[in-house]
């Protein structure tokens, strides 16, 4: 997250009294659209916002009225000093939501026609209607304000969601104005869900399954029915940040932005190949309140978890900021004989002044996971797929383990060379070390009996990342362009060994115990095995018509990929791969009204070439890069505090798969995949809120050898995913707010033959939240229940990763303080 600058340009002068002058100047950063701005902010005083604030002082709710409202504050210290207010919940529009937080103060508000509020000092037989008579101090202005490059999008009514996020290269937009399907997860949201992993967060999403099992030591994803790996996302538009083996660290994130579809234009090649969308976490920033808050946690049967959130500003004008994020648990899960030891501390730093914005991220993560979960395959195509295990039921060995850590940085920055014209820069790095020692399980019938190969593997991972840019705006006649340039690089060294130590046989309703084996000789360090180089360059126009009402975009991005394995034992070269290429994106929007878009793209993904997994004959053979093609229309609607988007999509991509026969991976043939997305988020009714969809999808391959498969489902591809999330403040208790999720998967293959399938599941989440003061602290109380059912199932299907299980019904408990 960049950092954010107050509007001076907006702010009344006020004279300072006793010379202190206290300067809030808190923005949830309004995106809002040129046709809005050029009016009497309507969409501040009338569009209805959900406040949850409670009883304090006068200064303080103010900042936090800011906060959630997504206005900027200007605030006089002496006319505020010493005032209480009684706070104010539920969704209002924000005229009356300001008046209520004033209840007592005797101080009043009026908005100008420019879109401001002033604060007024009523005499004590004052109305609010005469109280623009009385004798005025120096102003509280509240107003309106674009979001810029440096400014998040506000969180939408709910706060579970903000109004728009980063769409690449193109920077950060209104969700009306985006042509892309994007969605932004609110740091507010994510943690009244208890979120452990970006995995949690991604569910709330019907296009986005994951295909690792829960609760282990990894997030692999599907999006729009394609893999989707963690080395995939991206950290404030950076590749290369974002640890391969993320247990933890969510912490530290303000937004998780999900933007669907191929993104070769808008943020580069992945580096592990994902095309189905793109994920890109927003690292915390330090807000002008002070923050202290301490969240307690307790999941599953007995892991026990701290959080402490700090955040300041510092200088005369606030402009230097440094905010920390330390978290630690640790304890025993639901399955049997497994733990879990998350830690993580990260620490980001920023600079704001009137031209130069700098920030800076630095973390540390720490992992170890004991009888970690994995995934299962199989070993032919004879059997139907057998039902799943107990979910607690642990198909490894308790002297299994899976540890990693992780080092990371970046800096970034940018500067106003000229009005309408800003350079950017960043650049980071990461260095990953990995040990675990595991088995793969390969299933040789219906009766569920197993085949398990023992893995002693150790690996790492350096990266070095940078981007570097020019954003800027000008005028054709009628026209207004928004040019963008971005050159980005991301060298990657990368080691791993994978020998099988051992091999033993079971069934996983039953699986045995056994001893372990010897390591003596295996290596617990990987030497060099692949290094790889992802170049590019960028451009793109947004082109803006009629009064801003019809946006084009246009934009090729120039990529090349550079790619040199090398053998194990010896540090020889073997396999190499050198190619460029051009995938260019066309997207529009038309704004039908303030309320309501339509939107068109066409855009390419380019993919490096798939890695053959672990366990299959030809594990770590890397693949020429693929290149994907997706078109897609859609419509959006904001109804003011609940909006409804819809698209239709279709992505075509070169697959991959696993031999079942010679257990060999290969790509072969295409997989189409065309589909319908409802989405929706907000407020439906005072106090109620939804959150989720559906998607209904058809995977298809074509082009397969010889035709053999052509027609056939594609592999992990469900026909219908459905998540709908649920809150509803209960009337009759103030600050309780009950809520649930259902979350629903159809049927999937298992194989290009559609001979193996796994069925469909259904899982339900409930929980419950109290907002509240403890010793005098405010205080929010949160339960929930993950997996109400504690139901069995088969979560995932898909070819590189195989079979992934759903986790065990989970408790989660957790309490947060703000001192």
């Amino acid at each position: 997250m960049a950092p954010v600058r107050a509007s001076h340009s907006s702010v009344h002068a006020v004279s300072p009294l006793r010379g202190a002058v206290l300067s809030l100047a808190l923005m949830a950063m309004a995106s809002v659209s040129p046709q809005s701005l050029a009016q009497p902010a309507p969409a501040a005083g009338e569009a209805r916002v959900r406040f949850d604030i409670p009883a304090g002082t006068l200064d303080q709710n103010l900042v936090r009225f800011g906060r959630q409202s997504g206005l900027q504050i200007t605030v006089n210290a002496e006319l505020t000093a010493g005032l209480r207010s009684p706070g104010v919940s539920g969704s209002h529009p924000a005229d009356d939501a300001l008046r209520q937080l004033l209840g007592g103060t005797g101080l009043s508000a009026q908005r100008g026609g420019s879109g401001e509020y002033t604060l007024r000092r009523a005499p004590p037989s004052a109305t609010p209607a005469d109280a623009g008579a009385a004798g005025t101090l120096p102003a509280v202005t509240v107003s309106a304000d674009a979001a810029t490059a440096d400014r998040l999008p506000p969180a939408y009514a709910g706060a579970q969601v903000a109004r728009g996020g980063r769409a690449g290269l193109l920077g950060n937009k209104d969700f009306l104005e985006t042509p892309f399907n994007l969605t932004s997860f609110t740091a507010e949201g994510i943690q009244d869900q208890q979120a452990r992993t970006i995995g949690d967060v991604v569910k709330n999403d019907p296009s986005v399954r994951t295909i690792w099992p829960d609760g282990s030591y990894i997030n692999q994803f599907t999006i729009r029915g394609f893999p989707t790996q963690t080395s995939d996302m991206a950290v404030n538009g950076l590749y290369g940040i974002v640890a391969p083996q993320m247990t933890g660290g969510l912490e530290s994130i303000e937004r998780v932005e999900l933007l669907k579809g191929p993104g070769a234009l808008l943020n580069g090649m992945a580096p592990t190949g994902g095309i189905g969308g793109n994920i890109n976490l927003v690292t915390k920033r330090a807000g002008d309140e002070p923050l202290t808050q301490l969240t307690t946690s307790y999941y599953a049967s007995a892991q026990f978890g701290q959080h402490l959130d700090l955040g300041r500003r510092f200088g005369d004008d606030k402009q230097w900021g440094l905010r920390f994020n330390g978290a630690y648990r640790d304890g025993d899960t639901g399955v049997d004989d497994q733990s879990q030891r998350a830690g993580s501390a990260t620490l980001g730093l920023d600079y704001r002044g009137d031209r130069v914005r700098l920030s800076a991220d630095l973390g540390y993560h720490d992992m170890r996971t004991d009888a970690p979960t994995r995934i299962a395959y199989t070993d032919n195509a004879n059997f139907q797929i057998p039902r799943a295990p107990d979910n607690t039921l642990s198909l490894g060995q308790p002297w299994y383990f899976a540890k990693s850590q992780d080092r990371f940085g970046m800096v970034q920055g940018e500067v106003d060379i000229a009005p309408g014209l800003t350079a950017f820069a960043a650049v980071g790095g990461r260095r990953n070390e990995f040990l675990g020692l595991y088995n793969f399980i390969y299933l040789r019938n219906a009766l569920g009996d197993f085949r398990a190969n023992q893995y002693y593997q150790p690996t790492y991972s350096d990266t070095r990342t940078a981007m570097a840019g020019l954003r800027g705006q000008f005028d054709t006649g009628s026209v207004r362009h928004e040019i963008n340039l971005n050159l980005s690089t991301l060298h990657t060294e990368s080691g791993v060994l994978a020998p099988v130590i051992s091999t033993y046989t079971g069934n996983m309703y039953r699986p045995p115990v056994i001893a372990q084996p010897a390591l003596t000789g295996y290596a617990s360090t990987a030497p060099k095995t692949a290094e790889s180089d992802l170049r590019s360059i960028a451009i793109a126009d947004t082109l803006h018509f009629l009064d801003d009402r019809v946006q084009l975009t246009l934009g090729l991005r120039q990529q090349s990929v550079e790619v040199q394995n090398f053998n194990a034992a010896t540090g020889a070269p073997t396999t190499a791969y050198d190619k460029e290429r051009v995938t260019p994106a066309a997207a529009l929007v038309v704004r039908v009204s303030q309320a309501f878009s339509v939107y068109g793209n066409y855009i390419e993904g380019l993919s490096q070439g798939p890695s053959a997994p672990a366990g299959t004959r030809n594990a770590g053979e890397v693949f020429a890069p693929l290149r994907a093609r997706q078109v897609e229309a859609g419509a959006k609607y904001d109804f003011g505090r609940f909006a409804v988007t819809a698209s239709v999509f279709q992505i075509e991509q070169p697959s991959g798969l696993t031999d079942s026969a010679t257990n060999t991976y290969r790509v072969d043939g295409e997989q189409r995949n065309r589909g319908i997305e409802l989405n929706t988020f907000g407020e439906v009714a005072r106090g109620i809120r939804l959150l989720g969809g559906v998607t209904f999808m058809k995977g298809v391959q074509t082009r397969t050898a010889n035709g053999l498969f052509d027609g056939n489902k594609a592999i992990g591809v469900p026909t219908t995913q459905f998540n709908l999330g649920s809150e509803w403040d209960l009337p009759a208790v103030q600050g309780l707010t009950l809520t649930g999720r259902l979350i629903y998967t159809s049927s999937q293959y298992y194989n290009a033959a559609n001979t193996q399938s796994i069925p469909a599941w259904t899982r339900v989440d409930i929980g419950a939240r109290y907002r509240t003061r403890i010793a005098d602290l405010p205080a929010t109380l949160r339960v929930g229940i993950e997996n109400l059912a504690d139901k069995d199932y088969w979560a995932a299907a898909s070819s590189a990763f195989g079979l992934a299980r759903g986790a065990p019904r989970t408790f989660l408990l957790s309490a947060t303080f703000d001192f």
